[in-house]
């Protein structure tokens, strides 16, 4: 093989060696004797958050996403700038409902308030039983969470460029940007799922109603009776804080009704109605509109693989004491 070749094959993979050889350090019980009932303890504070209002569970799922795509699973997505130039200030990640934020800090203030696990427990680890515990909370399936991420030091805006997928994304890039981080199309797929309990702002998929290719026309694959119900719901002039339920069926329940509506043509974003679009991947949806085991089950598999992604562990990083600044 030419030396350029092992050199580009090489910065390729580092990422996934990275994180293979650092997931090796996870384990299920890692708190076991440091904080035992850390599991409980997060887990009555989200739901306690979850009471207060539903976006508690797309927001902190969606911000376990965007934490483990940028930098890895360290809760870079957490620390704030006083410049405006951290992670969460990246336009990408502007739209980061603030109930996601509020949930770890929240969380962790309940963990802490226990003398015997006071700064024992990352705000990493925190942000992935969170996750798990909305998911659980909105009717999902329940996982073991492997624990044992350290909190990064570092986060800048520059970083987020290029690291989340975009609306507009067709299946190659999105495989392409998945596949980076050692996750396969399936994988994708069944990420994509968590959009049955999310939610998008207008501005995401306006081309899509107004104006397909120019011409004031409406995008082809989309539903033309959900088409107009968006162009009512989003007119040209509109309030850009409005947001729409990515699921139009059962929008606070995690369940497979998302695929079912991409059979439908109610993929509110292009990225997601390709799944269904792409014949390469419609199979897989297939699959998962008509059994919503066999999409838990994968979605399960997926997610442990993400929060496996970048992760510090050992000496490397820290675990805050303030989720949103380094010690």
């Amino acid at each position: 093989m030419p030396k350029r070749s092992i050199i580009l094959l090489s910065a390729f993979l580092l990422p996934l060696l990275l994180t293979n050889n650092s997931y090796a350090q996870l384990r299920k019980n890692f708190y076991g004797s440091t904080c035992p009932n850390v599991e409980s303890i997060v887990r009555s504070a989200v739901q306690k958050k979850f009471q207060q209002t539903f976006v508690t569970a797309p927001a902190t799922l969606r911000l376990f996403f965007h934490d483990c795509f940028v930098r890895g699973c360290d809760a870079s997505v957490l620390l704030a700038s006083p410049t405006g130039n951290a992670e969460k200030d990246h336009p990408d990640d502007l739209s980061l409902a603030g109930d996601g934020f509020d949930t770890v800090i929240k969380a962790k203030a309940a963990v802490d308030s226990v003398p015997q696990c006071k700064n024992k427990v990352s705000c990493a680890d925190i942000l992935a039983l969170a996750a798990r515990d909305v998911i659980v909370l909105a009717g999902g399936p329940f996982y073991q969470v492997e624990l044992g991420r350290r909190d990064g030091r570092i986060s800048t805006k520059a970083s987020v460029q290029h690291r989340l997928p975009q609306p507009e994304f067709n299946l190659d890039q999105l495989n392409t940007m998945f596949a980076f981080h050692g996750l396969n199309q399936t994988d994708m797929v069944a990420l994509s799922g968590a959009h049955t309990i999310g939610f998008s702002h207008c501005s995401r998929f306006s081309k899509r109603i107004y104006n397909f290719r120019s011409g004031n026309r409406i995008d082809p694959s989309l539903n033309l009776q959900y088409a107009l119900q968006l162009r009512n719901m989003c007119p040209l002039k509109v309030d850009p804080r409005i947001a729409i339920n990515l699921d139009p069926t059962t929008p606070q329940r995690f369940d497979n009704a998302y695929y079912v509506n991409l059979q439908q043509g109610k993929g509110l974003l292009t990225s997601d109605q390709v799944l269904f679009s792409d014949r390469r991947s419609r199979a897989t949806v297939n699959l998962f509109a008509s059994n919503n085991a066999a999409f838990q089950q994968a979605f399960v598999s997926a997610i442990t693989k993400l929060g496996r992604v970048g992760i510090l562990t050992g000496n490397r990083g820290e675990i805050r004491e303030d989720c949103t600044r380094i010690n």
